[in-house]
This record gives structure tokens, sequence and C-alpha cells, in this order.
């Protein structure tokens, strides 16, 4: 299974030249299953000239669901590995560093995302535990009023997942539970996952190039 970047050339993404602020993420994968969505963040954010730069955490059960997914093994050269090349932007944090610049309200942060999101993480989150750095990230997007997007992955839910999804929303954060969509006729799982994280990014503030638009068929046909 290969995971190297698109081809699509960074020159394609509306808004690099117009607009010259450059956006800095927190992108945090943990151990629930879908790793594939968090690859093609990954390699969405890469070729957007907007995104100056990508804290990358990866937790411990993370990198097993990773390898069993994908095949991808380690932590070491891992960016590489996931992207099949090496990234300027995108800089690996270890999981317990809770030293990191990415734990301390002073240092600017856009908007973190979980992608995805285990249930054990959002109860962490939910309950202001700060005990790894995924879960200070995100205690420290809570308090300085930023974005913090959870894309949650469970199914069924217990009564304690939803209590604790309801916890977050209170506190600030988007509950985005890892949904497909069908109304754009995906021909294959590449497809899913690519309109699930063109949603998250729009989320966000960065809308993709050719990303499905309900409705902008018709308004094409017109």
């Amino acid at each position: 299974m290969s995971f190297a970047t698109h081809s699509r050339s960074t020159s394609e993404f509306a808004g690099s030249s117009a607009n010259p602020a450059r956006t800095t993420l927190i992108l945090a994968i943990t151990g629930a299953s879908g790793s594939i969505f968090a690859l093609e963040m990954l390699r969405a954010l890469e070729l957007d000239e907007r995104v100056e730069r990508v804290h990358l955490v990866v937790s411990p059960s993370a990198l097993r669901v990773i390898a069993e997914e994908t095949g991808v093994s380690g932590r070491n050269s891992l960016v590489e590995k996931l992207l099949g090349c090496a990234s300027d932007k995108i800089m690996l944090l270890a999981h317990e560093d809770i030293g990191a610049p990415i734990a301390s309200g002073s240092y600017p942060i856009d908007a973190m995302v979980v992608l995805p999101c285990s249930m054990g993480t959002l109860a962490g989150i939910a309950h202001g535990l700060a005990g790894n750095l995924i879960e200070r990230a995100a205690d420290v997007c809570l308090k300085e009023r930023r974005r913090l997007v959870l894309c949650v992955r469970e199914t069924p839910l217990n009564l304690i997942q939803i209590r604790n999804m309801a916890a977050v929303t209170e506190a600030g954060a988007t509950v985005f539970p890892v949904i497909p969509t069908f109304y754009n006729h995906p021909q294959s799982v590449e497809d899913i996952t690519r309109n699930y994280v063109h949603r998250v990014l729009q989320h966000i503030g960065l809308p993709q190039p050719g990303a499905y638009a309900w409705g902008s068929e018709e308004t094409a046909e017109d």
C-alpha cells in the first residue's frame, strides 16, 4: 500500500498568495482505527502552502494501529515513511514530552486536530488530565479558546463516552465523528477518506481545491 504524496502542485491551493498569513497546526494521531484518515490529512497539509508548521504527535497505541492498518512501523523517520518523502514543515514530537512548545499557551497555535481520536484520549481531554502531550496540548487549546477538533472513532457508544463528548463540546471543542459521506458518490476508499479530511480542513479555515460541495454540480450545470 503506497502513501506517496499526490502529484498536485502546491500552486493549486487558493489563498496561498492572496493571504500571506501562515497557519501553524497540531495534528495528533491516537490509537483508534482509521489511521488512513490521518495519513490523508498529513498529505494535504504537506501540500498546502498556507500551512507553515505542523506539530505531529503520535501516541504509542497509534503506532501499533498504523503498523497494523498500513504496514508502516516504527517511530524513526515516521513522517518520511508516511509521506514517502522528507518534510520541512511537519515536526514529530514525542508523546511523553510535556515540555514541548505546544504544551504552553504562550506558543502560538491556530488549531489542533485529533484524528482519529480514541475514547481514551477523549476521556483524558474531557477531564483535563493532561497526562501526555496530546492531552496537554488539547487542554491548552481549550483554555486559550483555540480551535480543537476531535475526530472521534468508535461504535457503539456508551453513556460515559457520550457524556465525555458533551463535556468537551461545552468546554469549546468540536466533536467531528469519523463518518463517511456518500452523497458525493465516492468510487474508492481514497475518495471517502479525502472527502472527510476536506470537511475537517474546511472547518478549521483551510478549504481545499477540488473539495466536494453539495449543490456544486447543479450550479455548474446552470
